[in-house]
């Protein structure tokens, strides 16, 4: 079977592959900022948010592509209840690391597969993540290593190369943390089969 993976991210693209779904790009281009904003001043949470643009990625997608299962997906940091946003800038993430410095905090990936314009599934899971008491140094360090491209487009860390070393503890499934939970996807494509 194949889907179609409306989201311009190499690891979830990746993650489809390993578990060898066929699937092909293309992307949304919806405006995330604007969304974002719009549900911030309606005091959406950050769950709500999440769920969200991953439905209006997987549907806007949909409308242009008939009979094909269309997989939308959105991944958010969740401070004290507060969205913490991709950075725009290097300076903007190295505030972002203070932030979450010696912090819990939760990171939300939300899913949506729609068909013909509609959502016919969408899940969300929630992963818990601990920082360490990190200096401002090992943080500047930290950010060193990461390209500025890749930090604008997914965000302060990447638990998947040397991200994992921020962290005291994460609690949650590795690939939902990278942005799809892919278990539950796959159990819905077999329930889909049938």
């Amino acid at each position: 079977m194949k889907i179609i993976l409306a989201s311009k991210s190499g690891v979830r693209k990746d993650i489809l592959d390993k578990y060898k779904i066929e699937s092909e790009v293309i992307v949304s281009n919806v405006d995330e900022d604007q969304i974002k904003e719009s549900l911030i001043a309606e005091k959406a949470t950050p769950l709500l948010i999440s769920k969200n643009l991953a439905e209006l990625k997987s549907t806007t997608v949909s409308r242009k592509i008939p009979d094909l299962l269309v997989l939308g997906a959105d991944s958010v940091i969740s401070l004290n209840n507060e969205l913490i946003n991709k950075p725009n800038s290097r300076n903007e993430a190295l505030d972002i690391l203070k932030r979450l410095n010696n912090s819990k905090h939760y990171l939300i990936s939300s899913v949506c597969i729609s068909k013909n314009g509609s959502m016919v599934w969408n899940y969300s899971d929630q992963s818990e993540l601990k920082m360490k008491n990190l200096k401002e140094q090992e943080l500047v360090d930290y950010l060193k290593k990461i390209k500025t491209e890749i930090l604008l487009n997914y965000g302060v860390y990447q638990i998947e190369a040397d991200g994992a070393s921020l962290f005291e503890y994460i609690k949650g499934d590795s690939e939902s943390i990278m942005g799809l939970p892919i278990k539950h996807i796959l159990n819905y494509i077999k329930q889909h089969k049938k």
